[in-house]
Order: structure tokens, then sequence, then C-alpha cells
């Protein structure tokens, strides 16, 4: 019977190859990765508001949700609807807003 001695500070014979091989390993992990980061990025930012010219009389405003894009566009005048004047708006120094309902309109509950 022989003894075989092993030593834990001999050399081994590495090919250089394989550490090669362990980089491309890891590489194609981060690749894969950030791909999978950029494709989840892309979904979170389907609904999204792009405003076009903002303040200007040619303004448009482009609202894109669930793959639909609808377009607003300004007249270049002021806003106009069909509605009615009801009371006036106070921002006081403090930063808080302060609502004066028109004289003759009583407060709704």
């Amino acid at each position: 019977m022989s003894a075989r001695r092993i030593s834990i500070l001999a050399e081994e014979d590495d090919d250089p190859m394989l550490s090669a091989v362990n980089l491309v390993d890891v590489f194609l992990v981060l690749v894969v990765a950030l791909l999978t980061a950029v494709a989840l990025q892309q979904q979170s930012h389907a609904d999204e508001t792009v405003i076009r010219n903002p303040g200007q009389p040619g303004m448009e405003i482009i609202v894109r949700k669930d793959g639909q894009e609808i377009k607003y566009r300004g007249n270049g005048g002021n806003a106009e609807g069909q509605g009615e004047r009801a009371g006036v708006a106070y921002k006081m120094k403090d930063g808080s807003i302060i609502y004066v309902p028109e004289a003759g309109e009583a407060p709704k509950p």
C-alpha cells in the first residue's frame, strides 16, 4: 500500500480557457438582466401624457393610454365651456385656499 500525499499548496493545472468561458457566462447573465429591466421599464410607461409647445397658441396635449393615442389641440384662445361661475378662491399667505361662493348661492352640503 502506498501512501499518497495530498498537498494543499500544490499547483493545479488550470486551463485559461475555463476562466474565459466563465466570464462569458457572467456577461450573458448581465445582458439578459439588463434587457429584462428595459422591457419592464417600457411596460411601466405605457400610459403617458406629452405636452408640446406649452403656453403657446399651438399647444398640443397627447395622451397615450393602453396603446391608444388621443390628441388635444388648443385653438389659441382662452378655454371655453358650458358652465357658470361658482365663486372665488383666495390663496392665503400660509398656503391655504379659501373658497367664497357667489352672492345668493347657498353652500351645498
